[in-house]
């Protein structure tokens, strides 16, 4: 299925929430966050929020295809981004906290994909014109995430004891930033506009080499943050399916729009 339309967007993360319930599937867990950020910016388009409501839609798409894609060139044994590889093979471990797979989510997307679908929706216009609403959709990013995070401490009840790290300058799990990736990602975009042919697919890849190896300090940690993620995850919760049942909005509301 070739998404054109953010419903069919909405379409496909559903059908992922779901099939991830039924399997137990961690992968469902940033498809569950990620419902979350499409609807309410389908909402938004819905409601006149945004700059250009046609460019927003189109934005979503390419930024969400790119998910989408990843996931199933990885579940056809193909290789995603090496960004989203590491995300997904984290899945299939259980020692990581539910809070490093959103955050692995978020770091391939938001780091890599976010700056390749506002470059490629820019076209021949200009980037700047799409500056308003590349902060609009980061700005629902951001609040949902924070959401979800507060949603985590019914399934991960001494998640806050990472608090106790908060001024490690040396751990990306307690500094990771939605506003730095945000910002990361809009000057990758602005410097990839100006690439072409084999010189915008080796800026991609030197890109997603990068946020791989970020995505590698999400998960690997030392010392006294190593044992507090350990302690953490004694207590989290262990079975996906009851994970994913808190974490899926859309089972208690689904909103349509049909006219």
């Amino acid at each position: 299925m070739n998404a054109t339309t953010i419903d069919d967007i909405i379409t496909e993360l559903q059908q992922i929430i779901d099939e991830s319930i039924r399997t137990g599937d961690r992968v469902g867990y940033f498809a569950a966050l990620y419902y979350k950020v499409t609807s309410h910016v389908r909402d938004g388009i819905h409601n006149g929020e945004f700059e250009d409501g046609a460019r927003m839609e189109k934005l979503d798409v390419l930024f969400a295809s790119r998910y989408l894609d990843a996931l199933r060139q990885w579940r056809n044994g193909q290789p995603p981004s090496l960004s989203w590889q590491t995300a997904f093979e984290s899945t299939k471990r259980s020692s990581v906290l539910v809070l490093q797979h959103l955050l692995l989510g978020m770091n391939a997307h938001i780091n890599l994909d976010l700056g390749i679908a506002a470059a490629e929706v820019s076209g021949q216009y200009p980037l700047e014109n799409i500056h308003k609403d590349f902060n609009a959709i980061n700005t629902i990013i951001s609040s949902l995430t924070y959401e979800v995070l507060n949603e985590l401490t019914q399934v991960s009840p001494l998640l806050s004891l990472l608090g106790l790290h908060a001024g490690n300058n040396d751990s990306i799990l307690i500094q990771f930033s939605i506003d730095n990736a945000r910002d990361g990602a809009w000057c990758f975009a602005e410097e990839l506009v100006q690439k072409t042919g084999a010189d915008y697919d080796a800026y991609i890849a030197a890109r997603d080499n990068s946020i791989q190896q970020l995505a590698g300090e999400l998960i690997r940690q030392k010392g006294l943050i190593r044992f507090t993620i350990w302690l953490i995850h004694v207590f989290e919760w262990k079975d996906s399916r009851k994970i994913l049942n808190v974490l899926s909005v859309y089972k208690k509301q689904r909103i349509s729009y049909s006219s």
